[in-house]
C-alpha cells in the first residue's frame, strides 16, 4: 500500500530543504521563482497535499476567514453574495484556509460577533461586505489590527490615492456605462431606473449611465429595491415619456419595468438590469454581470498573496490596495 506524500518527499524529488517546501507552501513570495517552480512540480507530481490541521497546531492559527451571512430577504436579492460566499469558501479551500460565516443584524452586532470570534481565536481574518460611508466596522478593525478586506470600496474617502483599507468592488460605473452605450443603440431616449439617491453603490451606477449619455437628455427614475414599487413607478412614467430604452440599477427594478412595459403594450422595450440573477435570465433580460468569483479571488490575493496559504495582508498603499473588478454586460 502507498503512503501519502510528506513533505520530506517533496524536498528530496524538488532537490530543497524542507523548510523551502514550508516556505513555499506558507509565504511563497519569499522564495525565488524558479525554486518555488520546482517545488511546485514536485507537489504536483508526488499529489502531495499538506495537513491543515497540523498547520493550525504548528503555527497557532485558525487557518479560516469569518463573513457576515445576510439574513434571507426571500426574492431574487442576495444571489450575487451567496455566489460570493460560496466563489470565497472554494477558493479559501483550495489554501488550506477554511470559511466560517455569522450571522448579525446591525454592524454593532456584528462587531460585537467578529469580537468574540477573534479573542476565541476562531478566525485570522474578516471579509465584510455591503460597505457605507463611515463604516464602524472598518474603524473598529483597522484600530485593532485585524486582518481584514471589504467588499465595497470605504466610500468617503479617496478610495486609490489615499485607501483606508484594503477592498476589492465591481466597478459598478463601468457596467453601467456598457449597458447605457449598448441601449443607445435603440435611439437617443434612454432612461434610468435607479434607487433613491444617497446610496454609495446606487449613486456610481447612475453616474455610469450619466457619463454614457453625455449631452443626451435622460428621464432618472427612483424606486425603493421592489419589482412591485419599480413596476408602479415605471408604469408612470410611460404615460408621460418616451423611451427607447431603460438602464436599471438592478435585476429587481429591471423586472419591474419590463412588467410595466408589457402592460402598457411595450413588451418589446429593451431593458438592463444589473446582477445577471437567474430570474432576468427566465425573462431574457440583458444584465449586467458582477463576476463575484473574480472578487473572491481578489479578497484572497490581498489577503494572502498570490499564492499563499496564510494571512499575510498586504499594506494600505496606494496602488496595492484594491482590486477593481470589472463587469460584464451580457445580452439576451
Amino acid at each position: 500500500m502507498q503512503h501519502p506524500a510528506t513533505i520530506e518527499d517533496v524536498a528530496r524529488v524538488a532537490g530543497v530543504s524542507r523548510q523551502t517546501v514550508s516556505n513555499v507552501l506558507n509565504a511563497p513570495d519569499i522564495v525565488r521563482l524558479s525554486t518555488r517552480e520546482r517545488v511546485e512540480a514536485a507537489i504536483a507530481e508526488l499529489g502531495y497535499a499538506p495537513h491543515a490541521s497540523a498547520r493550525r497546531l504548528r503555527t497557532r492559527r485558525s487557518s479560516t476567514i469569518g463573513i457576515h451571512l445576510d439574513p434571507y430577504a426571500g426574492g431574487i436579492s442576495g444571489v450575487v453574495l451567496d455566489r460570493f460566499v460560496h466563489a470565497l469558501t472554494e477558493r479559501a479551500g483550495a489554501r488550506g484556509m477554511r470559511v466560517l460565516v455569522y450571522a448579525a443584524g446591525s454592524p454593532e452586532e456584528e462587531i460585537r460577533r467578529i469580537a468574540d470570534l477573534r479573542d476565541g481565536g476562531d478566525i485570522d481574518a474578516v471579509v465584510i461586505t455591503g460597505t457605507f460611508h463611515d463604516d464602524p466596522r472598518t474603524r473598529w478593525l483597522t484600530e485593532r489590527d485585524v486582518p481584514f478586506v471589504s467588499f465595497g470600496r470605504p466610500w468617503g474617502a479617496d478610495d486609490i490615492a489615499d485607501p483606508a483599507h484594503l477592498w476589492v468592488d465591481v466597478d459598478g460605473a463601468a457596467g453601467t456605462r456598457e449597458a447605457t452605450a449598448h441601449a443607445l443603440g435603440f435611439g437617443d431616449r434612454v432612461g434610468f431606473v435607479g434607487w433613491p439617491a444617497g446610496s454609495e453603490t446606487g449613486d456610481d451606477r447612475e453616474r455610469g449611465w450619466l457619463q454614457a449619455m453625455g449631452e443626451r437628455a435622460g428621464v432618472r427614475l427612483s424606486s425603493e429595491e421592489s419589482v412591485a414599487l419599480a413596476r408602479e413607478a415605471v408604469a408612470v412614467a410611460l404615460r408621460v415619456h418616451e423611451f427607447d430604452a431603460l438602464v436599471c440599477a438592478s435585476d429587481s427594478l429591471a423586472i419591474g419595468a419590463h412588467l410595466a412595459a408589457v402592460a402598457a403594450g411595450l413588451p418589446g422595450l429593451p431593458i438592463v438590469g444589473f446582477d445577471n440573477t437567474p430570474a432576468a435570465e427566465a425573462l431574457g433580460l440583458a444584465s449586467v454581470e458582477q463576476r463575484p468569483e473574480f472578487v473572491a479571488a481578489g479578497v484572497l490575493n490581498l489577503l494572502m498573496g498570490a499564492q499563499g496559504r496564510q494571512i499575510a495582508p498586504r499594506p494600505a498603499v496606494p496602488g496595492e490596495a484594491h482590486v477593481l473588478v470589472p463587469p460584464r454586460l451580457i445580452l439576451r
